[in-house]
């Protein structure tokens, strides 16, 4: 009877960030830990990689807040230090290093940058509305060049980056569907620029290529949907959101919830994503 009296109403969007989608496509048992469960499961310890990429993302925002005159790869190095977010690391010396390793990437990678271009949006927030999502996001930087936009992502992690990361991005395309939807200007490159290796990954996007991403999405979307239209109806919380055990299990904030994710691989270090010590690596 509910379903015939709702027949003729509007359909309802699924409101999402990359984030949210993400963490389905990843494990729906994650998903519902984060978005559903309340209350929300204990999260284990901070990592040290996210408090390193946080404070990068978060001195480049600053950098671009200063006046012109104060738009130095010097300033950027002591934002950096300003910013350090020290969480997660395995002692204060070892937090102290990594921090140099911010000051330093962070001001190398602004030495490359005209201070006077100024970006159409740093930290921008961005939303679109498709046949099934109502969309949100941030973007890290948004520039305008030739009279078209281009979304820009800072990346911090180990992994070199390739051109077909960027092109394969659902977050990177939606994010170019939202700018281009609400700035009124075209939107099709998107770049990721990871900074530990000056590396600039790019994709050119098409309407269709953007079409394919969003059709990806709603697909991410309904399945979310079903599984807690299901919980809701009383079905078993593990059977609508079971787990997906893999590489990210060791990573995950729940692990020490999840009998699958503890048995794929062993437990990780808060400061294990990191690598090598940085006077190692830059000796």
């Amino acid at each position: 009877m509910a379903q015939m009296e709702l027949a003729g109403m509007p359909r309802r969007l699924f409101a999402c960030t990359p984030s949210r989608l993400a963490a389905f496509e990843d494990c729906p048992r994650r998903y519902r830990m984060i978005y559903l469960d309340r209350p929300r499961p204990p999260k284990g310890p901070a990592w040290a990689h996210a408090s390193f990429g946080v404070s990068v993302h978060n001195a480049l925002r600053r950098w671009w807040e200063e006046p012109f005159e104060l738009r130095t790869p010097a300033r950027a190095a002591q934002l950096a230090r300003l910013l350090w977010v020290d969480e997660g690391f395995r002692d204060a010396a070892h937090s102290a290093s990594w921090r140099e390793r911010a000051a330093e990437m962070v001001a190398g990678y602004v030495t490359g940058l005209d201070p006077a271009a100024e970006p159409r949006g740093v930290e921008r927030s961005v939303a679109a509305r498709t046949e099934a999502l109502a969309f949100s996001g941030r973007v890290d930087r948004l520039d305008e060049r030739d009279g078209e936009l281009v979304v820009v992502d800072y990346k911090t992690g180990r992994r070199p980056l390739t051109d077909a990361d960027a092109r394969s991005s659902p977050a990177l395309a939606l994010y170019a569907l939202a700018a281009g939807r609400m700035l009124r200007r075209a939107c099709r490159r998107v770049e990721l620029h990871h900074l530990p290796t000056g590396r600039v990954a790019v994709a050119e996007h098409t309407e269709d290529s953007i079409a394919r991403h969003v059709r990806r999405a709603e697909s991410v979307a309904a399945d979310a949907v079903g599984a807690t239209e299901a919980l809701r109806a009383g079905a078993d919380p593990d059977q609508a959101f079971p787990p997906r055990p893999g590489n990210l299990c060791s990573w995950c904030d729940f692990r020490a919830l999840c009998s699958e994710g503890q048995a794929v691989g062993p437990q990780r270090q808060p400061w294990d994503a990191l690598g090598d010590e940085p006077a190692a690596a830059d000796a």
